[in-house]
């Protein structure tokens, strides 16, 4: 991921600095099983394990020459062990994919705390914006279309428990990819004791894997992206919203809009949707990634390399983008700006069509069918509305009189009253309250 979307602390954890300091940390917990179980002289672990990491750049001049990514880290970290000869029982053993898969699993753990801290956050933002405005009537829409009264409250509720749901799916992904595999050439502890992959999946926090060929099939990585995908998801859903409610023809939502800010280069009037087009762009970054990754599943018998490429790519750089774009959401509804004046006006900017529905249903309980009188009926004072601008109330008054129907306009001022459409949105609201 380019350096403009990342994030120092994420950034760390894919940095190829703490790779290798995990390297080194997964290796020297190998050398210590071995030393405890007296396969490998106790007096080379100490070395080892003082030993500093290499540096990435003395990795990659070695690389360039071994076309090897282990060999040359086993090298370059050799070199700075003293004495030397200490480090000859350093990947005792093992295989390149035992250091690879179980280094990467601490990565994806590390990567995921990170990102669920900032889930978090965002679920509690989420659900006091959408408790602030439990009352805020606005218009709900289908389709883009004017539907029925709704709140605004309700619709972030929508987004508060999407965003619970998902981190809670990261933390399930954390749980699959926190598996450590230190089984040797092809899986088969031909030359390693399983409680060597033991003790090391208990040092670094991790559950040694049920099964290892040569790799842990990735089935547990693909959920882990997968998951990702939908988080990030979610947030351009909040972000498409925003863009729809900042819209001039709209204007109830407004990004926030800092001292010095500019929102064209041309035109000086412009307040942009900036915050939330960058989240749906950034969106698309982290689900190009699902399938690429999923298609590691699939390897040449015990192991290919096919998914090592991908993954290198991919999943720093889908953790990295979520990273950026679960702190820009938190940005964007911590510092929305709520219009409610323009969303009852908007909501009243119809002339009563909002109510056609419940119109129709008082109908058909005063005797009307449905099919054949009521909703030809209120459709044709509607339609009127919509070509004419008349409100709805005229409109159907009219079309009841050539009915030969008299309204009870009582009961239509009721029907008429956008707070009754959301009475039953309480208890919805008090699961959002306990939400956290």
């Amino acid at each position: 991921m380019i350096e403009r979307y990342t994030l120092p602390e994420m950034g760390r954890v894919w940095s190829d600095a703490h790779k290798y300091e995990l390297w080194c940390r997964v290796e020297t917990l190998v050398l210590e099983a071995h030393a405890k179980a007296g396969t490998v002289p106790a007096d080379v672990v100490e070395p080892v394990r003082v030993a500093p990491p290499p540096t990435p750049e003395r990795v990659a001049e070695i690389e360039a020459t071994t076309q090897h990514d282990v060999i040359a880290f086993l090298s370059a970290w050799a070199d700075n062990t003293k004495p030397r000869e200490a480090a000859a029982y350093v990947h005792f053993g093992m295989t390149s994919s035992d250091l690879l898969d179980t280094a990467l699993a601490v990565q994806l753990v590390e990567a995921t705390d990170i990102l669920l801290a900032k889930a978090d956050a965002l679920v509690v933002a989420l659900r006091d914006h959408g408790l602030a405005h439990r009352d805020t009537l606005r218009v709900g829409r289908t389709h883009g279309i004017h539907g029925e009264p709704d709140v605004w409250g309700h619709r972030v509720a929508d987004f508060a428990f999407a965003m619970a749901r998902s981190r809670d799916r990261l933390r399930r992904a954390r749980a699959a990819v926190g598996v450590c595999a230190i089984s040797g050439a092809v899986g088969t502890y031909s030359n390693i004791d399983p409680d060597v992959e033991r003790y090391v999946a208990a040092e670094l926090g991790l559950a040694p894997a049920d099964v290892s060929t040569q790799v842990v099939i990735r089935d547990g990585i693909s959920e882990w992206v997968s998951a990702l995908a939908i988080t990030a998801t979610v947030c351009e859903a909040i972000a498409l919203e925003v863009r729809h409610g900042q819209r001039t023809e709209v204007r109830e939502l407004w990004e926030p809009f800092g001292k010095g800010q500019k929102g064209s280069s041309a035109m000086p009037h412009k307040k942009n949707p900036i915050i939330s087009e960058r989240l749906a762009g950034m969106a698309r970054i982290v689900r190009a990634q699902v399938t690429p990754v999923l298609e590691g599943i699939p390897l040449w018998h015990e192991r290919d390399i096919s998914h090592s490429s991908t993954e290198r790519i991919a999943l720093p750089d889908a953790s990295i983008a979520l990273d950026y774009m679960l702190n820009l959401t938190h940005r964007l509804v911590t510092g929305l700006v709520v219009d409610v004046e323009r969303m009852r006006a908007n909501l009243e900017s119809t002339g009563g069509l909002i109510y056609t529905s419940t119109v129709l249903l008082e109908l058909v309980n005063a005797g009307m069918s449905r099919d054949d009188e009521a909703y030809p009926l209120v459709q044709r004072a509607a339609m009127e509305t919509w070509e004419t601008g008349t409100p709805f109330r005229e409109t159907l008054r009219t079309q009841a009189a050539a009915a030969g129907l008299t309204l009870d306009e009582a009961r239509l001022d009721e029907v008429c009253r956008p707070e009754r459409y959301v009475e039953r949105l309480d208890g919805m609201f008090q699961r959002l309250a306990a939400l956290s």
